[in-house]
């Protein structure tokens, strides 16, 4: 698989999966949440709408450096995505993420005055992509049982994606 194939094949998994996890730094350690992700895979970004009340932004304020993780458990893939984020009151871009779903979170719309946007810069790409169908890992767990070797359940691709 070439370098641009296992790029594009992280495009696809967050595509596809849509939320993700966005872990941050805080005082504390580090934090989770679910958010939904807006790949624009040319430009190497994936943007989130987000809550100015929540701590997120105050967080990347203070450590731009997040990890997002994106699991797709039909196709037993999961991926790792490090980068630098930075968060914004941008209108008009909140107005292209924008659908019928914010309206709950911010009735006011893109304009609402709690509405931010999350900027997200790709710099490395880590995933495992294991056997879609339960039937082969079943055989590769009999087998590792049998040979007493490790079972080969996916092989994990590193792709790293410099920063623009």
């Amino acid at each position: 698989m070439s370098e641009q194939e296992k790029i594009d094949r992280a495009w696809e998994v967050i595509k596809r999966v849509g939320i993700c996890m966005l872990t941050t730094v805080y005082d504390g350690g580090l934090r989770a949440r679910p958010v939904e992700a807006r790949p624009d895979p040319e430009n190497g970004l994936i943007w989130f709408l987000t809550d100015v009340r929540g701590a997120k932004d105050d967080e990347i304020a203070a450590d731009p450096d997040v990890c997002l993780i994106f699991i797709d458990p039909k196709q037993k893939v999961y991926l790792s995505v490090s980068g630098r984020a930075e968060v914004l009151r941008d209108t008009a871009r909140a107005e292209e993420l924008w659908n019928d779903e914010q309206q709950v979170w911010w009735p006011g719309g893109p304009d609402d005055p709690y509405v931010r946007v999350i900027r997200f810069e790709v710099a490395l790409f880590e995933y495992w992509d294991g056997p879609a169908s339960s039937a082969v890992a079943k055989a590769e767990f009999a087998r590792a049982k049998q040979t007493g070797e490790k079972p080969n359940l996916g092989e994990k691709r590193k792709v790293t994606v410099p920063l623009q």
